[in-house]
């Protein structure tokens, strides 16, 4: 691109900036362009990023925000974050331009000024989203991206950032540290113990110890991102949606700021729906550009491949002898759970939500669950992207949150353990309930498990009224017998014929089954008109010799029919995939007689 030189990795303000002032002209243009004209909206900075990220490949470049980083991410530097929204608290008025003598200066993508901007008339007042993100819950470790090494920001990226401001003739870049020591959010910041913008500023050059001393109450852990969203319609961007945002990381403490300092306000931007979320507890990212992100996003490094039928048909066999093995050499049972990992939520019919296989393996004790439920448990965890385990006993449902909660108070919405992202998996032991009373929290919960397995909805508790919220996650269940609290839809008596399991996958195999298990649930079906004629006439002859048959049992045979031609990379139901449903259905029948 011609123009001048952006550091878009380590100056990303330096490059709103000019943007901002190549946009809006200078005074000798007649006439320049009023930031009003603007309203908030995108000046031309965002195709800048835009070009730097995914057509000068610059998007590796860039650190994922998480614990590791955090030791030595720079501050005001181009990050991403990976998260959850949360909960959504809202938007923020600030000031986004302001006149500076003769001079129009903005504020978007920072918390604080970066230069007094006193009592100017000349001042745009625009608005962004505030999300609270959290990393996926359930995430397994594979996920997460190698960062224990700085990336190598040389003294030649400095020298071009350096290069850069001092190219840029701006007269303000040179306010005297007087001047800016003496304002009044200098002083309040100073008598509170914390950095200044001077001292802020200075942080781009100190040592990563300084940083990390910077966020030392972070939940290292669970690290938690209050993203501010510009430039973005809110049908975008939707509560348990899992993004990637890319932006700038700012460590600006600007919530010390009392809200009744009314002529600090210019200088601060101060929300008090922020004051139960500190700076150095929770990070500011000002985002730029953010993409959603599916269950394939969170492949580390494996490439885009064509799920060929030769190839998938490989990859199948090899992971259901894996499972088999898990599971104790139970052939019936590995099937049942091989197609439940492929199952998703493909579409909504009234209140069906169509493609769901929920299954309850019966049969268990607490003894077999310590065996086949550990070793079940590790398996989705080396598989799968999102995966959750619920005990549930009689104390957890009396006392456990599990929708989600909005406390005005604090005016945040309080998570829940059934708040969970699209393509989760979460396992039920219900072997550890015993007999007992439930109060009235175990009743609700109970109720609330219950719409959510059948339904695959959560409410939402706004105190005043409730929310119906849509989720897709998987659910497998243990169980004695069949369960009457979490019912599943699909029931199958657990037979292992051996406890030993002595397989343990390479490296290689599971990158090939994480693949699979992400690209085959997402292909595409159809029933053409042949087969459908078999099916049909093939139901009406089921629901002749067995009158207990109903539209869910109908149903669900529909739904393994499109599992099973998918777990072979094929997108249309041949006559040998239906009839091995008919199959798996006979001998999971003959187990419950």
């Amino acid at each position: 691109m011609g123009g001048p030189t952006y550091d878009c990795l380590a100056n990303p303000l330096g490059a709103v900036r000019l943007t901002f002032e190549k946009a809006i002209g200078s005074e000798s243009e007649t006439p320049p362009t009023h930031p009003s004209a603007f309203n908030g909206k995108d000046w031309g900075a965002l195709e800048l990023f835009r070009h730097f990220l995914f057509q000068e490949s610059g998007l590796s470049q860039v650190p994922i925000l998480n614990p590791k980083t955090l030791r030595w991410v720079q501050p005001n530097s181009l990050v991403r974050y990976r998260g959850m929204i949360q909960d959504m608290l809202g938007n923020e008025f600030y000031a986004g331009a302001y006149k500076d003598g003769n001079l129009w200066r903005t504020n978007k993508f920072m918390d604080v000024s970066q230069y007094p901007m006193g009592s100017s008339p000349d001042m745009c007042i625009w608005e962004r989203r505030l999300l609270y993100c959290v990393p996926v819950p359930g995430q397994s470790p594979w996920t997460e991206p190698s960062s224990e090494m700085e990336p190598n920001w040389s003294s030649q990226t400095r020298e071009k950032r350096r290069r850069m401001d001092d190219e840029d003739d701006d007269p303000m870049d040179l306010v005297p540290d007087d001047e800016i020591k003496s304002s009044p959010i200098t002083k309040k910041m100073r008598e509170d113990g914390l950095p200044s913008p001077s001292q802020s500023m200075d942080t781009k050059t100190t040592s990563s110890s300084s940083i990390t001393s910077t966020f030392q109450s972070v939940d290292k852990d669970n690290l938690p991102c209050l993203v501010k969203i510009y430039d973005s319609p809110e049908s975008e961007l939707k509560l348990n949606d899992v993004f990637e945002f890319i932006g700038v990381l700012t460590f600006d403490s600007e919530l010390a700021v009392e809200k009744d300092d009314n002529d600090e306000l210019s200088n601060s931007f101060y929300d008090d729906a922020l004051v139960h979320l500190p700076p150095n507890k929770v990070p500011r990212l000002h985002c730029l550009i953010h993409r959603k992100l599916a269950v394939q996003d969170f492949l580390p490094g494996s490439p885009i491949i064509e799920p060929k039928p030769h190839l998938v048909k490989e990859t199948r066999e090899a992971l259901f002898r894996h499972l088999t093995a898990v599971l104790g050499n139970d052939e019936v049972a590995a099937h049942f759970v091989l197609l439940h990992l492929l199952s998703k939520v493909h579409a909504r019919v009234d209140d069906v939500a169509v493609g769901k296989l929920s299954l309850n393996l019966t049969g268990l004790s607490k003894e077999s669950v310590s065996v086949f439920g550990t070793r079940l448990s590790d398996t989705f965890k080396n598989l799968l992207p999102f995966t959750n385990c619920m005990p549930l006993t009689l104390e957890y449902l009396n006392t456990a949150s599990l929708a989600p909660k909005k406390d005005y108070q604090a005016n945040r919405l309080v998570p829940g353990v059934l708040q969970l992202a699209e393509g989760s998996h979460l396992m039920v032991d219900e072997t550890r309930l015993e007999s007992g009373s439930l109060n009235s929290t175990g009743i609700e919960n109970t109720k609330l498990l219950k719409k959510f397995i059948e339904f695959q909805k959560v409410e939402y508790d706004f105190q005043y009224y409730k929310v119906e919220m849509a989720t897709d996650v998987q659910l497998l269940i243990f169980s004695e017998g069949k369960s009457n609290i979490v019912p599943a839809d699909v029931i199958v008596p657990f037979q292992p014929s051996c406890l030993e399991s002595t397989e343990t996958p390479v490296a290689e195999a599971l990158e090939a089954w994480r693949w699979y298990l992400a690209t085959v649930r997402s292909l595409p079906h159809s029933i053409g008109s042949e087969i459908q004629k078999v099916v049909e006439d093939d139901l009406v002859a089921a629901r002749q010799t067995d009158r207990s048959l109903g539209s869910r049992d109908f149903s669900r045979w529909l739904t393994m029919a499109r599992l099973i031609s998918s777990s072979f990379g094929e997108t249309s139901l041949s006559k040998e995939h239906w009839e091995m449903v008919k199959e798996m259905e006979r001998l999971r029948r003959e187990r419950l007689k």
